[in-house]
């Protein structure tokens, strides 16, 4: 399994490419930075000569929910304290309602009262923390039984094994490869 840090890495330098050959579905993804968020077609195509290899990264990592690549990086190696936690644990799945809490410790308490099985997931979502189910954790292309699962505590936010989270965001990464 690649290192969730190392494939964002590749994903920027495809895109990087990808620009280099006018690609226009590599030129809309710079919208995602906020100095393009704005422009035409015309102006991202202008915008080229000058995109760099950290601007590429700043894509990716912004395509993941992060607000830049140095804090995505910092959550992707399972640094303690990563100040955010991305967007890469949003389904799009509609209809199916999760538990949101604006506090870590409503999250966890809420989990905590919830029988052994079918066991809840805490998750979050940039600065907001959720309680899911098997079927959500599925739905985002993550085995609801891995046993990083349990090395987590079923506790995204503050994992007790941070090496077991840096592997399910190598594996969510891994399930969402073509999206992006």
């Amino acid at each position: 399994m690649i290192d969730p840090v190392r494939e964002l890495k590749i994903r920027a330098e495809l895109l990087h490419k990808r620009l280099a050959s006018n690609d226009p579905q590599a030129l809309s993804r710079l919208r995602a930075l906020p100095e393009l968020v704005r422009a035409d077609e015309a102006a991202l195509a202008a915008a080229v000569p000058g995109i760099r290899r950290k601007h590429c990264l700043a894509v990716v990592a912004r395509e993941c929910g992060f607000s830049s690549w140095e804090r995505a990086r910092l959550a992707l190696a399972g640094e303690p304290g990563a100040p955010e936690l991305g967007a890469l644990l949003y389904g799009r799945d509609a209809g199916v309602l999760h538990h949101w809490f604006p506090t870590y410790d409503e999250a966890r308490a809420h989990l905590e009262a919830l029988p052994q099985a079918p066991r809840g997931y805490l998750l979050t979502y940039k600065r907001h923390f959720f309680v899911a189910d098997r079927a959500f954790v599925a739905s985002l292309g993550l085995d609801p039984d891995d046993p990083d699962w349990r090395a987590i505590g079923w506790d995204w936010a503050r994992p007790a094994d941070l090496a077991a989270r840096s592997r399910l965001y190598a594996k969510r990464l891994a399930a969402t490869r073509g999206t992006a």
